[in-house]
């Protein structure tokens, strides 16, 4: 598109600010362009997020469509050298300086961020074939040596060139748009048909839709969260998954779950600081800050004390969250396991290493968000 994309691109940029991030204000943009032709969206979208990957090599006092062709010429030549930029430049100048105080920054994670994401879908468990063959242009993960493949993981990496919400496979419910990392810890739930278990922070219900199906829609799974937006949101996905069932109900994050019998699991997909979500989401690296991190690792460990009430005896406590940081991560599981003498750590059914109630997933192991997971079983 040539200019005519910087200009789109700059404009995109012109209505990000306070409460609008940049994947809001592309979806915005987007959608008030029914006339764009195919592939062109995707073109803008790939022009905001190379922008903001590479934020602190741009001119500052260039114009906007300037410093988006800049950007746009770092990243390919980065996808075709990712070694043309040295592992120094990308700590000092990829992510904000507060992040070393909270994580390490591996060279390796720190390439994995400027390069462009993966796509992942999760088909259903028993129709996991007939997508493959639907869609085509999909493989399978190659699972890092520190993961066993759990069964029934149903995740696929599509490379095609298709508007995957308006395919029939998509608007059927026969798949779901879902990292990886995502889609891995259902499986580090392990949840049985029959049983009963409490998404606590649900959202827009992705994880939800997958403990049901790990359910073969047997049981009862729980799902909650503060905003009634995201939970409409989660029934019209549930209805196209043909997700029966389930239950919904409106929670604040404290006082005791809004229903009444105990739960053989209970997953808190903790609010978090989204660190592990920067290759994706670039703006945020800019708009997130240390005393952000710390206010939610008070939030997440009040979530966990406020969920693990649900827990029945030999019932399990699942904690996960997007993010790498250590105030978020270990300093959370470790603060919980201190104050809760009747839970014992739980280990996790996706980890390679026997006993491991733990694990960090990376995004440059996983080419997906980088996530977080701890687990425990009720005793007492």
């Amino acid at each position: 598109m040539g200019e005519a994309l910087e200009n789109r691109a700059a404009h995109v940029l012109r209505l990000v600010g306070p409460g609008v991030p940049a994947d809001a204000a592309l979806r915005g943009y987007l959608s008030g362009r029914a006339g764009l032709r195919e592939g062109e969206g995707r073109q803008v979208s790939r022009a905001v997020f190379s922008y903001y990957r590479w934020l602190g090599w741009l001119d500052p006092d260039g114009s906007a469509q300037a410093r988006i062709a800049a950007a746009l010429a770092m990243q390919e030549r980065f996808e075709r050298d990712p070694g043309s930029v040295k592992a120094e430049a990308l700590g000092a100048r990829a992510v904000p300086a507060w992040l070393a105080q909270e994580m390490d920054l591996p060279p390796q994670y720190l390439r994995s961020l400027q390069s462009e994401p993966a796509l992942w879908i999760r088909a259903k468990v028993a129709g996991l074939a007939a997508v493959v063959t639907d869609l085509g242009s999909c493989a399978p993960p190659a699972l890092p040596a520190a993961l066993a493949a759990p069964p029934g993981l149903a995740a696929l990496r599509y490379t095609g060139a298709a508007d995957l919400h308006r395919t029939a496979g998509y608007r059927s419910g026969a798949f779901e748009i879902q990292d990886l990392s995502s889609q891995l810890v259902g499986h580090a739930c392990r949840p049985e048909p029959g049983e009963t278990w409490w998404d606590a922070c649900a959202g827009e219900g992705g994880k939800t839709l997958h403990l049901g199906d790990l359910m073969r829609n047997k049981g009862l799974v729980w799902a909650t969260d503060r905003s009634q937006r995201r939970l409409a949101a989660l029934k019209r996905r549930a209805a196209r998954a043909g997700m029966f069932n389930y239950r919904c109900a409106a929670w604040s994050g404290t006082g005791r779950a809004p229903f009444g019998a105990p739960c053989n699991g209970v997953l808190v997909d903790a609010p978090c600081s989204g660190v592990g979500t920067w290759q994706r989401n670039p703006h945020a690296r800019w708009t997130t800050s240390q005393e952000d991190v710390r206010e939610l690792a008070s939030v997440q460990a009040a979530l966990l004390l406020a969920a693990a009430r649900a827990v029945k005896p030999g019932g399990r406590l699942v904690y996960s969250v997007c993010t790498l940081t250590r105030s978020e991560t270990t300093a959370v599981a470790d603060g919980f396991g201190a104050s809760h003498p009747g839970f014992e750590p739980w280990p996790l059914p996706i980890a390679a290493a026997p006993g491991a109630c733990r694990l960090a997933l990376w995004p440059q192991d996983l080419d997906s968000n980088g996530m977080f997971l701890a687990a425990w079983k009720r005793v007492r």
